[in-house]
């Protein structure tokens, strides 16, 4: 028996007549049918959309449309595909909501006293009544705890809005947090990239940091994939980079200012930190001896990249004694505590003018 030749119109007519509960709209209305009508002699087939996978009418929706279809065309052998959107990834919550300002402190190579100057630089800014917190990412070579007399802190940790948060530890102000606080510092730390990079992300997104002026990270010397996990996991308000005068020092302090200023990372540079720019005897601190070579070779290197060079910190014996006692010389009032302050202040300066003529920076988006 010959039936009337099923078409495209007559299947959306007769689906103009299913309703979505509760819309006061049928379902073509509603852009539910996929535009996939396919029709071969008495056979038709289709799509109806749904906006999440568990639509609590999705069973319904389908037999009214089968049946929508056969009250037109009872020959009709109807096939109902369903789909639906996948549901949309829950915004990941913002990393260290409460931080006013990231600055990372690197050097392009070790030895230059980068995590001395990461550590003194954060006590200063303390001091100065600001909130800070200090982040020892150096992964391989943890010095922190050492410095701030916590070699043997244990960690907690604590709830905050349903979530289990690591406290930092704190010390003279700074609430700091290290690698060094978990794993056995006699041992060396042999972890492949991923799990080095992994465990630094924990101590950034799984602690209670709060709210923080400044948020010191002292970075592994040279590039690493550290540094990319860092610049991918933050937006680094900016960087110091710290060298002394050797020209060996000044090369590889030329690698990380390229490295920062790379399109694709694109971190401000705030400024040279010259460590160790003379030596000056603790009992005659008005002399100075020029060990490391001259300042005018970072005054160069300043100019090249013009950045200004925001301190001079002399090689004082005091500064590493303070340092394997855990106490930190910024503490003390002598001339080696005085170039500290000088750097946190230079430091809080650069930043406020960096904040005034550059955007945030943004983190770096992988794909």
């Amino acid at each position: 028996m010959a039936h009337d030749p099923l078409y495209p119109s007559l299947i959306t007519d007769a689906l103009a007549t299913v309703r979505y509960p509760g819309s006061g709209k049928n379902i073509v209305e509603l852009d539910m049918v996929a535009d996939d009508i396919r029709i071969d002699g008495d056979n038709v087939s289709f799509t109806i959309n749904f906006s999440k996978p568990t639509d609590p009418f999705k069973a319904s929706l389908v037999k009214a449309a089968e049946a929508a279809i056969h009250l037109k065309a009872p020959h009709a052998k109807v096939t109902i595909n369903t789909a639906s959107a996948a549901p949309a990834p829950a915004p990941k919550p913002p990393v260290l909501p409460g931080v006013k300002n990231i600055v990372a402190v690197s050097s392009g190579k070790g030895g230059v006293g980068k995590s001395t100057v990461a550590a003194n630089l954060a006590v200063a800014l303390a001091a100065e009544g600001y909130k800070v917190g200090l982040l020892d990412a150096d992964i391989f070579g943890p010095s922190m705890p050492k410095m701030f007399g916590l070699e043997n802190a244990e960690l907690y940790m604590h709830e905050v809005n349903g979530v289990n948060l690591i406290i930092p530890a704190e010390q003279y102000g700074v609430k700091l947090l290290s690698i060094g606080f978990l794993i056995d510092t006699d041992k060396a730390a042999v972890w492949r990239g991923s799990m080095a990079s992994n465990a630094l992300k924990q101590l950034i997104e799984q602690a209670d940091w709060g709210e923080l002026d400044y948020f010191i990270l002292d970075m592994p010397p040279g590039t690493s994939d550290i540094h990319l996990t860092l610049v991918q996991t933050l937006g680094i308000t900016g960087a110091l980079v710290v060298t002394t005068p050797q020209q060996v020092a000044l090369a590889d302090a030329r690698k990380g200012i390229a490295m920062f200023r790379d399109p694709k990372i694109n971190v401000p540079v705030l400024g040279i930190v010259e460590n160790m720019a003379w030596f000056t005897p603790e009992a005659h601190p008005e002399e100075r001896y020029f060990l490391f070579g001259s300042e005018e070779a970072v005054d160069a290197l300043a100019e090249q990249y013009k950045v200004p060079v925001l301190a001079r910190i002399p090689l004082v014996a005091a500064v590493g004694e303070h340092s394997d006692k855990g106490v930190p010389v910024a503490l003390e009032n002598t001339a080696s505590a005085q170039a500290f302050v000088h750097l946190a202040r230079e430091t809080v300066d650069a930043i406020d003018r960096r904040n005034r003529e550059l955007p945030p920076t943004l983190k770096v988006e992988t794909h």
